[in-house]
Formats: C-alpha cells, sequence, structure tokens
C-alpha cells in the first residue's frame, strides 16, 4: 500500500462532494480525496486515461449510483470485472433505500452500502465511519498484487 491513502469520491452533486471533503479532511488517517462528477470520468480515472495517466491508484472508492453518463451500477459492474481494479473497495453512499438498488449493488460486488443521511452530522459521521472501517480497521490487500 502506498504510504498516502487514496479515497475516490464519484459523486454528481459538487456539494456532496465537498462535504465528504471537509468530513475526510477533519479524519485523523489524512488521506488524499480525488473526485470524479461522472461514471464515464471514474472510469478513466480509474484506468489512468487522458487527464489522469498520472492519477494515484485509490485504495477506496466511495460511489454513488445516480450518476450522469454511466450510471455507478455500471461503474460498479466494470471495476468488479477487471481484474486490475476488482481488489479496490467499493463503497455505494447513496441516497436510494430501494431494495433492488442494495441487492443489485451487492450482486456486482459492492463492498457495503451506506445509505446517505439527509442531516448534515449525520452525513459527516458516515464519511468518517467509511474511512475509520476501511483505513483503520480493515486489512486491505499491497496494491500491485
Amino acid at each position: 500500500m502506498n504510504s498516502r491513502l487514496v479515497v475516490l469520491v464519484v459523486d454528481d452533486n459538487p456539494a456532496d462532494i465537498v462535504l465528504a471533503r471537509e468530513a475526510l479532511a477533519g479524519s485523523s488517517i489524512h488521506s488524499e480525496i480525488a473526485d470524479c462528477a461522472d461514471g464515464e470520468e471514474a472510469l478513466e480515472f480509474l484506468h489512468k486515461r487522458q487527464k489522469y495517466v498520472n492519477a494515484m491508484r485509490p485504495d477506496l472508492v466511495i460511489l454513488d449510483l445516480k450518476l450522469p453518463k454511466k450510471d455507478g451500477l455500471s461503474v460498479l459492474a466494470a471495476v468488479k470485472s477487471d481484474p486490475d481494479l476488482k481488489q479496490i473497495p467499493v463503497v455505494i453512499f447513496s441516497t436510494s433505500q430501494l431494495h433492488q438498488d442494495i441487492m443489485r449493488s451487492y450482486e456486482l460486488g459492492a463492498n457495503c452500502y451506506v445509505s446517505k443521511p439527509g442531516n448534515l452530522n449525520d452525513f459527516f459521521s458516515a464519511v468518517k465511519s467509511i474511512e475509520e472501517f476501511w483505513f483503520g480497521v480493515v486489512r486491505l490487500p499491497p496494491q500491485g498484487e
């Protein structure tokens, strides 16, 4: 694993990206945060294409489902079917609480599904908890293996 942990936040709502950045910036883990506003951009980032050729491989992806160009389920399916990317944990972070969205996310290989809280304090708490769990409790595979 690189010395600096990288989180990729994929969300088309600029306010949610700002809030996620603020929540993660206040963490004791000090991860680097990258963001993408749609599914196609996220895949460009993950595959290091076009403007992302020098992007660091994320250690964690926080992925919204309702995205323009390519929805979150399509991004999830692409990540989990790619031998070079499938070990990256993907957390679905969505306002959707629909049973079919939750089931489909897990069927496609989501590592967990977290419902986005509508309350600001709960939103911050959820994002911090995601980071603390994945970088503080879980043992991730070394990158490149």
